[in-house]
């Protein structure tokens, strides 16, 4: 995705959370909120993987910001470079598509706590589309009232991911 693609995308979100009513933020926040914060784009973050699908894939049970269980299936990893780290992840497999939540060394300062998301992008031949400059927050940074799974310990990365959208800031922001 080009500069002015993720751009005018990321109009497109903020015009959304103002505007839509199926936004996550309730109506107050509504009234106050002015933007989402994010990375500059990091082409770095752009990726074209190949994922080892797991021989087995069993479904798994992920805990939930609310203590409920949701569950995935355990799809298979891949191996990138981060800043000249290595780094893993795990894709998971649901009923709408393919799920990358992950936690990077910036959780709780720069990002959610709780992680980020992707929906990777099958290209075939276990190859995947993966831009860490569309990684966003689950809409349980947003409020309390809603439900997202959390990122499981396999997916907590010790390097920084500095792509995609940042921690909420702003009069709208629901402090904790």
């Amino acid at each position: 995705m080009d500069a002015n693609e993720l751009e005018l995308t990321r109009f497109q979100k903020n015009d959304f959370f103002k505007n839509h009513p199926q936004s996550p933020l309730s109506h107050e926040q509504r009234q106050q909120f002015e933007h989402l914060s994010y990375y500059p784009l990091n082409e770095d973050l752009e990726l074209q993987v190949q994922v080892e699908v797991f021989a087995e894939q069993k479904t798994v049970p992920i805990q939930t910001t609310t203590g409920t269980t949701q569950y995935f299936k355990r799809y298979g990893q891949f191996t990138f470079t981060v800043d000249g780290q290595a780094a893993r992840l795990t894709i998971y497999e649901a009923d709408y598509g393919f799920f990358l939540p992950f936690v990077d060394a910036g959780a709780g300062a720069e990002t959610y706590g709780a992680g980020r998301y992707l929906e990777p992008e099958r290209l075939g031949d276990n190859h995947f589309y993966v831009d860490f400059n569309q990684a966003y927050n689950p809409y349980c940074a947003y409020g309390p009232d809603w439900v997202c799974p959390v990122t499981p310990a396999e997916n907590r990365l010790s390097v920084h991911i500095r792509a995609g959208e940042k921690l909420p800031e702003g009069k709208w922001v629901i402090k904790a």
